[in-house]
């Protein structure tokens, strides 16, 4: 299968290019993204087919089915990386919290979250598609907070790979921040950025579209790629979990085969979100995908009255901060299935010179086919969290903003799968004030909590507070670019 362009062809990159290809150079024309020419049918014959599969088997059939040019052993070697998570015959189980609604947990890797599930498979292809080809590889990633532990962790001491990874200086939590700066590989760099995150994802994209900073990468014999949701070779993954979901409950008896169910997702940079679309676009009998934001609820605006608007907005930071993000990637994607290349092109342009866009009334129909939408503020996150803390459940605050959408956008009381990203023990402090007990400092509310609520922390989030703080660099983000020359 081939991956074309969302914003069309400037004729200088070619129009269509392999899955391989589109991971290494996830960077397409006029700064847009690519995406498969054709989706593979994934319906209720092939989910028969995997009723009884296990989590590699069926994802394996899912990234065969889409005909990519990798290697069947380098797929197989990438998918055992599931190995290291805490079930490897399930590493994403299905947990009910109440009798129509089930948490999709999502965080049982080394990081903790979601990212993980599509990083640690990823992150092998690219490293082999490099040694194969004898080529040196420049990873850079933006995050909000989960991305970049997860890109340090499924690269760190790869041949042939250097991850340059940028955060939100005070825009992380101390857990996720200390996930970063304590990695000691010679093969990464982990740089603060005073701004926020959607600072840091725009220098990111600047950088993968400057030809200046390619050509001085060129000049070391360095080629540029990255692991945001920007790169296909992310989303590819994250179509998996959606599935699996949907047969673990037919394996439940929760639904019978065919049925439709209501897919629910914490989103900031759509990616996820993404994920499920495709999977319904693919054949997954999903009624809708809800949306559950925070109180940066840019993608409400969208979702409900067509207007993305960041004229007069200023990204909040909450407690919730993986989705305090204004600019979200991925619906260029949704946008280019829907209205094309040349309506996206335009779209995305006005967005970038205008600051704004608007569908027409068509295209506003056309989106809430596939979607609904809400937002959560933090004091109602926190209790979601003491409500269900009560029930035996503790939820992150990610988490905690989908029961906003269960509650309030099902049309019809469908059963539903609500995504959980991050395990609570990333945002202990919110989780710790919910329950009844404020603290600033994450290493005594992840004890407390664990005290109260009598659950466990997982070894690589416990040890985190004895290790060593590698990096310490936080710069203006007009010296990124100088900083990651410097580290190459």
């Amino acid at each position: 299968m081939q991956f074309i362009e969302t914003r069309g062809n400037d004729g200088k990159k070619s129009s269509s290019v392999a899955f391989s290809e589109a991971i290494l150079s996830p960077s397409a024309s006029y700064g847009g993204l690519y995406v498969p020419e054709a989706l593979p049918a994934m319906g209720e014959e092939f989910l028969i087919q995997h009723l009884s599969s296990d989590y590699k088997t069926l994802a394996l059939d899912v990234l065969q089915s889409f005909n990519i040019d990798i290697e069947t052993e380098i797929l197989e070697k990438a998918l055992s990386r599931y190995d290291a998570f805490d079930d490897p015959s399930n590493p994403v189980p299905l947990v009910e919290i109440e009798e129509d609604c089930l948490v999709s947990e999502l965080y049982h890797g080394p990081t903790r979250a979601f990212k993980d599930m599509a990083l640690q498979p990823f992150g092998y292809i690219l490293s082999k598609l490099a040694q194969e080809r004898d080529e040196n590889y420049l990873i850079m990633a933006a995050t909000s907070g989960d991305t970049g532990p997860a890109t340090l962790e499924t690269f760190k001491d790869q041949p042939n790979v250097k991850v340059a990874c940028l955060y939100p200086d005070g825009g992380t939590s101390d857990v996720q921040k200390l996930q970063m700066v304590t990695e000691n590989a010679d093969n990464l760099k982990v740089i603060g950025v005073k701004g926020n995150f959607d600072d840091t994802q725009h220098a990111l994209k600047e950088l993968l579209a400057s030809e200046d900073f390619k050509a001085e990468l060129k000049d070391r014999n360095i080629k540029l790629s990255a692991a945001n949701s920007v790169n296909f070779g992310r989303i590819i993954f994250q179509i998996i979990y959606h599935i699996h979901s949907y047969l673990e409950m037919v394996r439940s008896g929760k639904i019978a085969m065919g049925d439709k169910i209501y897919l629910i997702v914490p989103s900031g940079n759509f990616g996820n979100a993404l994920g499920g679309y495709y999977a319904k676009k693919a054949g997954l009998p999903v009624e809708k995908i809800l949306i559950a934001s925070n109180i940066n609820n840019i993608l409400t605006d969208w979702i409900t009255m067509g207007t993305y608007d960041l004229t007069d907005r200023e990204l909040i930071l909450t407690e919730s901060p993986a989705m305090d993000i204004l600019k979200s990637s991925n619906i260029e994607r949704v946008m280019f299935d829907k209205f094309g290349a040349q309506r996206t092109k335009e779209l995305m342009d006005a967005l970038t010179n205008e600051g704004k866009y608007t569908l027409t009334a068509a295209e506003l129909a056309s989106l809430q086919e596939d979607f609904s939408a809400t937002f959560s503020n933090d004091e109602e996150g926190e209790a979601v969290i003491a409500k269900y803390a009560k029930k035996g459940y503790i939820m992150d605050p990610h988490t905690a903003t989908c029961m906003k959408a269960y509650d309030l956008l099902r049309e019809e009381k469908l059963p539903s799968v609500i995504y959980s990203t991050a395990e609570w023990t990333k945002f202990s402090t919110t989780v710790s004030k919910a329950l009844g007990h404020g603290v600033k400092d994450d290493k005594e509310a992840l004890q407390w909590v664990r005290t109260h609520a009598n659950v466990s922390i997982p070894s690589m989030i416990e040890g985190l507070f004895d290790k060593e703080v590698k990096h310490t660099i936080v710069v203006e983000k007009e010296s990124i670019k100088g900083e990651m020359l410097n580290f190459l």
